[in-house]
């Protein structure tokens, strides 16, 4: 009876922290507050220093789940990132992700020894916790803000790409102080090797993953969405067991697999982003119930945790952007965006855990700095994105909701997917009518929504620019369907 119990109220706890992450996503975009900031208020009102509902003291587990979580959210948004997106910023966002964060760490860590009695090696590991921009806060504070393509893109690539070289920083600075005898130099090779073989164990599963998907048939279409996290799940295991990159490794097959032609590629895609959303409610709820708030709020960490940020936000970021940039073509309004916009989230909080199980002196009080400092990147920089975005003119069109397929039948090898898109003004079939439209045999429009109103189709019907049109296409067929609907207006 009391092991049903004690089920019976973890199950119960578990629905209503789901619901009240779901609640304060929607509460979050209402106000402009970055929804980390409320999971981890959420997290701190129903802890041991809250309301006392739950008691949490586990950096290990918190450790392990947060990494999954992460796993899960560099997949989503790997899987959302375009090709063409990535080479346009690649040189840029590579830059940030490696010299940027190494800067952001040195100048965080002189500042920390400055302030702090800590050795030397102390202050670069407190620096190196916090020198990454976060996925997880990137990819939510972007994702309904209509920042301009360019300037979304470098940050979703380099905070994509950037967690390898700060969990790489981490781990050597906590080997420097423990083990007396290793060397910086030491572990030069080693930085070579993860990011190498992390790059490569991502593009082979990435490739592998999107062939599988397209090759085996499924019974259910319920179960390749599954089969695209499981693949997410091998990367990272396997970039793991050979010591290399493991997010490095998830991010890149997860273009590899987004940008291929995908067989149930809207429910994959559906299903990953639902998933991601859950894995960021439990994360930050969890990393809220971690802290306690009667340590985090004392004066000594609040002022200290202020000075830190202040140097972070307004000299060390700033630093690494300005370094990091030499020589790319990007205007100092572009610059100025940037050295605002890299946010800190999750992976500096996860990260400040490792020297918590490593065992190294002063690591609660790391542990504090790096919560208060990530909360105050989140409320300053997180809730101003928007607003110093459109002072700069750095505000683009609003986000249209990109084409979609949806997926209708499957039996055995007859597939067919319903394709959703948008029309463009200079798409070659606006100003069309359908019948002199060249659609691939197997391919019927069903619908026309236009303003908001759904219109039936027939032959005399003329296609306007912002229609978006339903189109029933057999899968084989859909890689021609697009070319049609993704040709251009001749000039």
């Amino acid at each position: 009876m009391v092991d049903t119990w004690q089920v019976d109220t973890i199950l119960l706890l578990g629905a209503l922290v789901l619901i009240s992450g779901v609640l304060a996503a929607k509460f979050s975009n209402r106000i402009g507050l970055p929804s980390l900031v409320l999971f981890i208020a959420v997290g701190m009102l129903i802890g041991s220093d809250g309301l006392g509902i739950v008691y949490f003291d586990n950096p290990e587990m918190a450790q392990m789940v947060g990494i999954a979580a992460l796993v899960i959210i560099l997949f989503e948004g790997g899987l959302q990132t375009k090709f063409s997106t990535v080479r346009s910023v690649a040189g840029p966002a590579l830059s940030l992700a490696t010299l940027g964060v190494i800067i952001t760490s040195v100048l965080v860590g002189v500042t920390a020894q400055l302030l702090f009695d800590i050795t030397w090696l102390q202050a670069m590991l407190l620096g190196a916790i916090v020198g990454s921009t976060d996925a997880a806060a990137v990819f939510a504070a972007l994702k309904e803000r209509n920042i301009k393509a360019r300037m979304g893109a470098v940050l979703e690539a380099e905070s994509g790409t950037n967690d390898p070289m700060a969990v790489f920083l981490t781990l050597g600075f906590i080997e420097l102080i423990l083990l007396p005898e290793t060397t910086i130099w030491s572990l030069i090779p080693s930085f070579f090797w993860q990011m190498g073989v992390g790059l490569l164990i991502g593009l082979l599963i990435g490739k592998a993953g999107s062939f599988a998907i397209n090759t085996i048939r499924l019974d259910s279409g319920g179960l390749y969405p599954i089969f695209s996290v499981a693949f997410a799940l091998l990367t990272y295991g396997t970039a793991s067991v050979v010591d290399a990159s493991g997010f490095l490794a998830v991010y890149v097959a997860a273009l590899v697999i987004g940008n291929s032609e995908l067989t149930y590629r809207y429910s994959i895609f559906q299903f990953n982003e639902g998933f991601a959303w859950m894995a960021q409610i439990v994360m930050f709820i969890l990393l809220g119930l971690l802290v306690f708030p009667g340590e985090l709020f004392r004066p000594d960490i609040m002022l200290n945790g202020l000075l830190l940020s202040v140097v972070m936000i307004l000299v060390a970021r700033p630093a690494a952007v300005m370094l990091s940039t030499i020589g790319v073509r990007m205007q100092w309004r572009e610059r100025l965006f940037l050295s605002w916009a890299g946010l800190r989230g999750a992976v500096p909080i996860i990260l400040a855990t490792f020297p918590i199980v490593a065992g190294v002196e002063d690591s609660e009080f790391f542990f504090n700095i790096v919560f208060f400092i990530v909360l105050t990147s989140a409320l300053v920089q997180g809730t101003t994105i928007s607003p110093i975005a459109t002072k700069l003119g750095l505000m683009g069109p609003k986000k249209d909701t990109p084409h979609h397929s949806i997926e209708l039948i499957s039996m055995g090898k007859a597939n067919a997917e319903m394709v959703q898109f948008k029309v463009d003004a200079d798409a070659a079939v606006a100003g069309m009518k359908l019948k002199d439209i060249d659609f691939p045999q197997k391919a019927n429009i069903s619908a026309i929504v236009r303003d908001e109103t759904l219109i039936t189709p027939y032959g005399e019907t003329e296609i306007d620019s912002g229609d978006v049109l339903y189109i029933l296409v057999a899968s084989k067929q859909e890689k021609a369907l697009r070319k049609a609907l993704e040709a251009k207006k001749k000039r």
